[in-house]
């Protein structure tokens, strides 16, 4: 009796991780849905609306949109403030775990498009690198910078958007 009561113990200490509340799922999918705000990017042929879940801590910035194949033809998500804490920093992103090709746009800290890494490559491990200190990214559908026309130094808004 005693050898029983100590194995459902052991099997229940195992199953404490599963029942964490860490939001993540099996497989790592987030099953708690993000804050979503609007970002619009103005380009010289007119300004384009967004609706993208917001990735503010360390944690949902290194989870991102991994594992995600459901992302709307106008959404993403905006990695804001980059990094989370300090000071703007050059970025570098990778597709792994990632199965949706995604246009990757580095912001600088005036709102500005820096660099945008169209149509990555899904599970890719390769670095993609913004090439200067930026202050946001935002990961959108794969083709959708190169269908609007949006451009680097085209200008990124989004409620709460300030300079650091």
């Amino acid at each position: 009796m005693h050898r029983r009561g100590a194995t459902a113990a052991l099997a229940a200490l195992f199953l404490l991780p599963a029942c964490s509340g860490n939001g993540l799922t099996a497989a790592g999918r987030s099953d708690v849905k993000a804050q979503t705000i609007t970002v619009v990017i103005t380009s010289s042929n007119g300004a384009h609306h967004f609706q993208v879940e917001i990735a503010k801590t360390e944690q949902e910035q290194q989870r991102g949109l991994m594992f995600r194949t459901d992302i709307p033809r106008d959404g993403g998500m905006l990695f804001a403030p980059y990094p989370p804490s300090g000071p703007p920093a050059e970025a570098r992103f990778w597709m792994k775990n990632t199965p949706t090709p995604l246009d990757i746009i580095f912001i600088r800290r005036d709102g500005s498009i820096a660099h945008i890494a169209e149509n990555t490559t899904p599970f890719s491990e390769a670095s993609v690198e913004s090439g200067e200190p930026v202050a946001a990214v935002l990961e959108l559908r794969g083709g959708r910078t190169a269908e609007l026309g949006i451009a680097e130094d085209d200008m990124v808004h989004w409620p709460g958007r300030a300079s650091r």
